[in-house]
């Protein structure tokens, strides 16, 4: 997804068509390619025995029907836990074999030390320049640029004064502040400056579409389906 001089507008499907599918499952992620998503969002944790998995909460309390936290369940007793609908929390690579080569993605790092490792599994998987990965710390974007600056990075920001300054800083491709704070003239900038200007989560097609006119390079969205 390089850069050009042509508008672009992608829709990212938060923790996959989760406005329809039990969020971060793989029933989710494949609804949300049948929908239409450009990309794919989701969100990695370690567990017990150092392996990642596809949840967004530290407790498995919200989006299963167990308790406690991610990091202190082993996987095999993750896999234990309904996800919704029967599903089970995937491992990251079983998204990628469920998602590769049919959609691109997002990866949201939740925890510091986890770089390595994705990248490890990416490579197994999938080519390089389809994923984007993000985070709130922009330590974990720096880790992950150190080790291979290939790959793209984008910084998630709630509000900034100027959310374009933090991401040359950060060194990272991407910034994604929330819709409130969305302007044309940073949306203008962003182009001027080569820098991705993603917003989430946009579920109103009337808000995504006015969005998109901005000049916003995509939308985080639980309906991918949206526009």
């Amino acid at each position: 997804m390089a850069r050009t001089s042509e508008p672009l507008f992608v829709k990212i499907a938060h923790r996959g068509a989760s406005a329809y599918e039990p969020e971060n499952t793989v029933r989710s992620f494949r609804r949300a390619i049948e929908l239409g998503a450009d990309m794919v969002e989701l969100d990695v944790r370690r567990s017990l025995d150092g392996r990642l998995v596809v949840i967004h909460d530290s407790k498995v309390d919200r989006t299963t029907n167990g308790r406690g936290l991610v990091r202190h369940k082993s996987l095999a007793e993750i896999k234990e836990l309904d996800a919704g609908m029967g599903e089970r929390v995937p491992t990251l690579e079983e998204a990628f074999e469920t998602a590769a080569g049919r959609t691109k993605f997002v990866i949201e790092l939740k925890e510091d030390g986890l770089e390595n490792q994705v990248i490890k599994i990416i490579k197994n998987y999938c080519d390089m320049r389809d994923v984007f990965i993000v985070s709130f710390k922009p330590h974990r974007l720096k880790a992950v640029k150190d080790l291979e600056p290939v790959l793209k990075t984008g910084l998630i920001l709630f509000a900034s004064a100027d959310p374009l300054r933090i991401a040359r800083i950060c060194g990272t491709d991407a910034v994604a502040p929330f819709r409130w704070f969305i302007t044309k003239n940073l949306a203008d900038r962003a182009r001027d400056a080569g820098i991705y200007l993603f917003t989430w989560t946009v579920d109103d097609s009337e808000k995504a579409a006015r969005l998109r006119d901005l000049g916003v390079s995509g939308i985080v969205t639980n309906k991918p389906d949206l526009i």
